[in-house]
């Protein structure tokens, strides 16, 4: 429904790339949003790996604003919106796929063009959003009063290690390894747990406290890389993991996580590289022991919905992970949170 009064507005704060990886807050002119579009008004975004990636690599054309984990108020509704109002509590996420191109029905949604187009304007870190009309009518969910913003903030990343999931072949009763115990790889342990209840899952980490982390969010082994290797063949009588997820990226990782698996297993990559990296490994490891390579970019709309009906039933809970809120202006404190390892899941406020 499309609402009536329409109060002045002075526009609205964003934190835009300038140039390279510096950042700096803008004020941005406000628009109505259009037909099936949303405008909504922000209360948490999180701080995502390739958020600082983006940035690191300086990337991003000035005036980009990053942020893609966002949850907010619905301020405005275009015409011909339906199922939402203004003050419902929503989460959504940037990606939507065409369901018509040939990646779309082959079932490869996140390789689809449209699927890589960004569907919030400007982008999370800011005060406000609009959500375009794509991402309305099939990404954009109402958050019960018995969701938090910071379980709720996670949907978007947890389909995507959803989808990892999914493509590792995994099964109940089958035994994995998450490398790396940061925020995503702690993410993944807990959608592995509410998704394969029956699976044994063990976290790869060389920090202390994260390792003790892990145990409690239900890890049922948790080691330094050092000991591993042993950790996982005593567990697995000598045979290796069935599927190794690997968080932490980098051709060391990716020997790492082979070094963990069985014959016949599946490395799942779930981390950026560093530009240009090669991996350098014997081939015939993957050849002669019909090993799986294969790699996580996002979630598609059945993810979504499937991490979502988790979150709902209980059943998944990240916000445990959430280990600071930082504003706007103070997004720099951010980024040292994350890069020092000092914090997990930053939330951006507005």
């Amino acid at each position: 429904m499309e609402d009536a009064g329409r109060p002045k507005d002075d526009g609205f704060r964003a934190l835009a790339c300038i140039d390279g990886a510096v950042t700096g807050i803008e004020r941005r002119s406000p628009r109505q949003p259009g037909p099936g579009e949303v405008l909504v008004s922000l209360r948490v975004c999180g701080l995502c790996g390739t958020d600082i990636f983006k940035l690191e690599a300086a990337s991003q054309p000035p005036g980009t604003v990053l942020g893609h984990e966002v949850v907010g108020i619905v301020e405005r509704c275009g015409a011909e919106v339906e199922g939402f109002n203004p003050g419902d509590r929503v989460v959504v996420a940037h990606h939507v796929p065409c369901g018509e191109c040939a990646y779309c029905l082959a079932g490869s949604e996140t390789m689809c063009e449209d699927f890589r187009e960004n569907r919030l304007s400007p982008g999370g870190f800011s005060e406000k959003i609009i959500v375009a009309a794509a991402a309305v009518s099939s990404a954009m969910r109402v958050i019960p009063d018995s969701l938090s913003d910071d379980t709720a903030v996670f949907l978007e990343p947890a389909a995507c290690v959803l989808r990892g999931i999914w493509r590792s072949g995994l099964q109940p009763g089958g035994t994995s390894v998450i490398l790396g115990g940061g925020s995503m790889g702690l993410l993944h342990l807990l959608v592995l747990k509410a998704a394969l209840p029956d699976a044994l899952v063990g976290v790869v980490e060389p920090l202390e406290d994260r390792r003790e982390l892990a145990l409690s969010l239900g890890a049922d082994f948790s080691r330094a890389p050092e000991t591993a290797s042993n950790a996982v063949a005593e567990l697995t009588g000598g045979l290796g993991a069935d599927a190794i997820f690997d968080t932490a990226g980098g051709s060391g990782a990716l020997l790492a996580c082979l070094e963990l698996g069985r014959r016949g297993s599946t490395v799942v990559l779930f981390a950026h590289a560093g530009a240009g990296e090669q991996a350098g490994f014997e081939l015939d490891r993957l050849f002669k022991e019909e090993r799986r390579l294969v790699a996580s970019y996002s979630g598609g709309v059945k993810e979504q919905d499937a991490a979502w009906e988790l979150m709902l039933s209980g059943a998944l809970d990240p916000a445990a992970l959430v280990s600071a809120r930082v504003g706007l202006e103070n997004f720099g404190q951010a980024l040292e949170l994350v890069r020092d390892r000092r914090a997990l899941k930053v939330l951006i406020e507005p």
